[in-house]
Parts: C-alpha cells; sequence; structure tokens
C-alpha cells in the first residue's frame, strides 16, 4: 500500500499529506538530509508549505531506497529541469505517477519522456490540474486528473489519492495532459504581465484565450487530444494559474509588468518559477512539428530581454489578421 513521495517542495509535500489522508503508508523523500531530518522535528515542511502538518502515516527520509523499498506507486514530484538527475541517483522503481510541469531545456522533452528515456519500459502517469498547494494540503475542494494509458495504474493511482475533499479524474491523454501543464505557467508569466502592465482585463482575457488554442494545436500536433486541452489539465491549470495571485509564474510577470528584473525576483524566491525555462523550450518543441506559438514566442523573448512587455504587446495585437 506504500506510496513514496519522491521530493520535498511545495507541491510533493501536498501530494504527500493528500495521500496520507486515504492510505496508512506513505514516505516523503527529501534529498538534503538536514531538511529531512527539520520537517521530522517540526512535523510540517516550513520552508515551503508552513502551517500544513504531517498527517500520522506520512514519514520523512532522505533514504531513497528506504522510502522506495515497499513502495507500490512512486510519485515524482521534482522540478522538470531536475528530474533526470534525481532519476540518475534512485534505485530501481515501481509504477511511476509524475507530478512535474515543464519542458526540459536541454533536450526538449516533457517530463514523461525523460522519465521513459531513463528507465524504459516502466508503467508511467501523469497528474496535473488545477491545484495550488496550500490549498490541498489545507484540505479544500479540488480536483485533478491522472492520465495514462497503463489501465492498472490508473486505477491505482486514482484510488491512492482520491478523497472527499480531491478528486481526481481518470484521463487517456498523458501527452495533452503534460503540453497542458507546461504550456500554462508559460501563459501565466504573459497574463501577470498584462495585469501588471495594467493593461486590463480585457486584454489578459483575449491572452488566455489565444493562449488555450496554441496549446491545443500543439497537443494534438505532438498525439494529444483536442478535448484534453479543455479540460482540468489544460482550460482549469490555465484559469487558475492565469488569475490566482498565488501563481508563482503569474506573480513573476506582474512584476514584470510592473518594470521590475526577472532576475531579482527569482533571486528572492525559494520555489521554482517552471515557465521561465519552459518558455524558450516550448516554442522549440513547437516549432519542431510546425505548431507557432506567439503567445509563448512572445513570453520567451521578453524573459530574454530582446523584448519589452510594450513591445510584446504590439507584435502581438500587430499580427496578421485572421479567422479564429
Amino acid at each position: 500500500m506504500r506510496v513514496a513521495v519522491i521530493g520535498a517542495g511545495a507541491w510533493g509535500s501536498a501530494l504527500a499529506i493528500q495521500a496520507a489522508r486515504v492510505v496508512p503508508d506513505v514516505v516523503l523523500w527529501a534529498r538534503d538530509p538536514e531538511r529531512a531530518a527539520a520537517m521530522r522535528s517540526a512535523g510540517e515542511n516550513s520552508r515551503h508549505l508552513p502551517g500544513a502538518p504531517f498527517p500520522h502515516g506520512l514519514r520523512v527520509t532522505a533514504e531513497a531506497e528506504d522510502a522506495i523499498a515497499e513502495a507500490a506507486i512512486v510519485i515524482l514530484a521534482v522540478p522538470t529541469q531536475h528530474l533526470g538527475a534525481v532519476l540518475s541517483a534512485l534505485p530501481p522503481l515501481p509504477p511511476v505517477i509524475v507530478a512535474a510541469k515543464g519542458v526540459e531545456a536541454r533536450s526538449l522533452r516533457l517530463p514523461l519522456e525523460i522519465v521513459a528515456a531513463a528507465r524504459p519500459g516502466l508503467p508511467l502517469a501523469v497528474i496535473s490540474g488545477p491545484n495550488f498547494a496550500h490549498e490541498v494540503a489545507s484540505g479544500l475542494p479540488a480536483a485533478a486528473v491522472l492520465a495514462t494509458t497503463d489501465e492498472d495504474l490508473r486505477e491505482a493511482g486514482v484510488a491512492r489519492l482520491s478523497s472527499s475533499a480531491f478528486r481526481v479524474y481518470a484521463g487517456g491523454d498523458p501527452v495533452g495532459v503534460q503540453v497542458g501543464g507546461a504550456a500554462k505557467n508559460v501563459a501565466a508569466i504573459a497574463a501577470g504581465a498584462i495585469m501588471g502592465a495594467g493593461l486590463g482585463e480585457n486584454a489578459r482575457a483575449a491572452l488566455v484565450t489565444r493562449a488555450l488554442a496554441e496549446i491545443g494545436r500543439l497537443a494534438v500536433a505532438l498525439g494529444g487530444r483536442a478535448e484534453t486541452v479543455a479540460g482540468l489539465s489544460g482550460l482549469g491549470d490555465l484559469m487558475l494559474t492565469c488569475a490566482g495571485a498565488g501563481s508563482r509564474n503569474f506573480s513573476l510577470g506582474h512584476a514584470i509588468g510592473r518594470g521590475e528584473s526577472a532576475r531579482e525576483v527569482l533571486a528572492g524566491r525559494t520555489g521554482v518559477t517552471e515557465g521561465v525555462a519552459t518558455a524558450p523550450a516550448l516554442v522549440a518543441r513547437a516549432a519542431g512539428v510546425g505548431v507557432e506559438m506567439p503567445v509563448a514566442a512572445a513570453v520567451a523573448a521578453v524573459l530574454d530581454g530582446k523584448l519589452s512587455v510594450a513591445g510584446a504587446v504590439e507584435l502581438l495585437m500587430a499580427r496578421p489578421l485572421r479567422g479564429e
């Protein structure tokens, strides 16, 4: 019955707390022994998820073999850019649920592609949706989708994570779910910049709608389904991340829109703002399959210092007129 969660950031800790509400044996792995000891002592992740006590049955360790030894399922809650490095240090794994969002900057791979390359033949799933970690940890109502082509893993994952306050839907389109999870972070930076620059709600709504359209094009081009993008991992996550003040990506964009330096904002953070590394990788991956992503490209250019927010908006508004 054990669920092992690899990665003790905010989302990994929240998923471990949620799993511990359902199954009696959950182990949360933190790479740093000192951090693991501090969490055991405090009974919570004071650094990334303060005020969310660990339930009975949730244990923290810095020993990966200890965490994984008797696990039926492993949840990988590691930032996409570090997923490959962490996998190389882990022992043999049981079926895996990936809780990372993004595109690897070096290889342009989605999270499941990274895991599949490192551990061929392993049953894999992805979980995603409109979920702020602190709300899930607090037991507020939320929903997510767990997508895989492996029916046994789909059933086992849904059963081990679903509760009266956290509804997990079964999905069969892991590609579409991953594309939505990656691209929504990039769109959130754009939405934040729009609001930070004082350009108005009309502009944000238009931008988010067009971002959704380009997410759908990429999902289909990579073998996903258009309807997935209208679900929790697409539209749902986009709505939350592009409007919620708790979104790291939205708040970064908001600061950039006000004229602040992205580098300075990121230097003061402990959590990962995944959209920063994902933006150029997403644009490059899309170009490889002939898909144009103007919103994502504008975000990448702003983050790279090639465009101002005003210049990016002007460029988007000046695109050739066409049918929706």
